[in-house]
């Protein structure tokens, strides 16, 4: 396969895809197939699932904003990323489940019921986005349906990393960048969408 495949595209899914399987095994085999390993892979796939949930949530008001060959690519793979992120998060899951399974005493210090909820909300809209990034799936729920629930789910899912990394603040400091970065991102949805006003000469 190309380089240009390998970048556009399915084939750039199945490229996210391998490197985050790659990124997980490999910390794994480093760390330990433990609660050690367990909490690194959740940690990294938090990261990797933000940077493909914002490239995706931003992509067609960068391109609107600022037409050019980068922002042309993130809004032409746009779906793609969207679904690089739900592989990103179903492994950070599987990552979440294998702790509580080997060490649930870390497990229960590290979250609570309530999140649980919050997060398993917040899973679902993610099932429903991915499984729905199809365009039969589009034609089988209808246009508006289908424009209801990605428009409903992408924003619940922003607003939760928002409140996921913005409890953790006071632990540290550096959890305040993921919550600039995904405001950054609905403030340039909103100027995105604004009604621009043209003045004839």
């Amino acid at each position: 396969m190309t380089k240009a495949k390998w970048t556009e595209g399915w084939g750039l899914f199945w490229l996210l895809t391998l490197a985050l399987a790659a990124m997980t095994l490999g910390l794994l085999f480093a760390a330990g197939w433990g609660t050690d390993g367990y909490r690194l892979v959740i940690r990294a796939t938090a990261r990797t699932s933000l940077i493909l949930f914002l490239a995706a949530f931003a992509a067609s008001a960068a391109a609107r904003l600022w037409p050019g060959t980068v922002t042309h690519w993130l809004r032409r793979n746009r779906r793609q990323l969207g679904l690089g992120f739900a592989m990103s998060h179903f492994i950070h899951a599987l990552a979440i489940i294998a702790l509580w399974q080997t060490d649930p005493g870390t497990f229960w210090t590290l979250t609570n019921r309530g999140a649980i909820v919050t997060g398993g909300t917040a899973y679902l809209f993610i099932a429903l986005l991915a499984a729905t990034s199809f365009d039969r799936a589009v034609k089988a729920i209808g246009p508006k349906a289908w424009g209801w629930l990605h428009w409903l789910g992408v924003w619940f899912i922003a607003v939760s990393f928002i409140f996921t990394n913005g409890k953790r603040i006071p632990v540290s400091g550096w959890y305040a960048l993921p919550v600039a970065l995904v405001l950054a991102a609905i403030i340039l949805r909103i100027a995105a969408n604004r009604p621009r006003i043209s003045i004839a000469a």
